[in-house]
């Protein structure tokens, strides 16, 4: 339950009054831990509350910043970018879930899945495989049904032409590939529903460290395709759970 509706619970039951009510809500919207200022009330405003970016922090701030919001949301807190040894100092303090293929780690449980339908993870090599993993992470921990398929990129286009059952029947596709990128233009040229690209690093010289893979499937001649930046699973997951909850569709 979100800090807000514990309030209004305990007004509705009489163990907290109208005036100390107004004063809760009425407090800095974030927690000033002096090396962060941690948005509490995201949640509220977004409906996901705020995912921790391990990279660059502390295990230390990070385990701070996880306190903050684990108290104030019974939501997973979600930290993506999470080396393993930054995971396993954290781990000596918090139930700390660390998963080190996504670099994701996740402390509370995930929630049970919501929204119209299923998410597909499409990754075009085995080298992808971290990118995936931080997306399927991701889309589990914001609470969707989440389907995963490895190794189907169009270098042996008859791999992706085997799961034709899943893909015509996601709700959102994250088509994650490096090298030329072109897995998510054949996806889009195949289904009816959002498929949103990933690039990744992976690939010879001339992939430029995903760039390649990134013009190429800004270029698409495929409709429907949208493209977040490099290697970012984490984006495309939190984009393809907020198309498979928009309120009023079917699925």
């Amino acid at each position: 339950m979100a800090a807000l509706e514990k309030i209004l619970q305990q007004v509705k039951e009489g163990t907290l009054s109208i005036e100390e009510a107004s004063l809760s809500l009425r407090k800095a919207p974030f927690v000033d831990l002096g090396y962060a200022q941690v948005d509490t009330q995201r949640g509220q405003r977004q409906g996901i509350p705020e995912v921790i970016y391990g990279a660059g922090k502390t295990a230390a701030q990070i385990e701070g910043i996880a306190q903050v919001l684990k108290k104030e949301s019974d939501s997973p807190v979600l930290i993506t970018r999470l080396s393993q040894e930054k995971a396993e100092q954290i781990q000596k303090t918090l139930p700390l879930h660390y998963e080190a293929t996504g670099r994701i780690g996740i402390l509370g449980s995930f929630p049970e899945p919501t929204g119209h339908g299923t998410i597909l993870i499409l990754s075009a090599g085995t080298s992808d495989l971290a990118v995936a993993e931080e997306a399927r992470l991701t889309a589990l921990a914001l609470g969707n049904r989440v389907k995963a398929i490895q190794d189907v990129g169009v270098a042996g286009l008859h791999r992706l032409l085997s799961h034709l059952d899943d893909l015509m029947e996601a709700s959102v596709i994250i088509a994650i590939a490096g090298m030329e990128g072109a897995l998510a233009s054949v996806v889009g040229g195949l289904v009816r529903c959002p498929v949103i690209a990933v690039p990744t690093s992976v690939g010879y010289g001339a992939n430029f460290k995903g760039v390649t893979a990134l013009c190429a499937m800004l270029t698409s001649c495929a409709s429907g395709v949208s493209v977040v930046n490099i290697d970012n699973g984490f984006g495309a997951a939190y984009q393809a759970h907020l198309i498979n909850h928009v309120k009023g569709t079917n699925s």
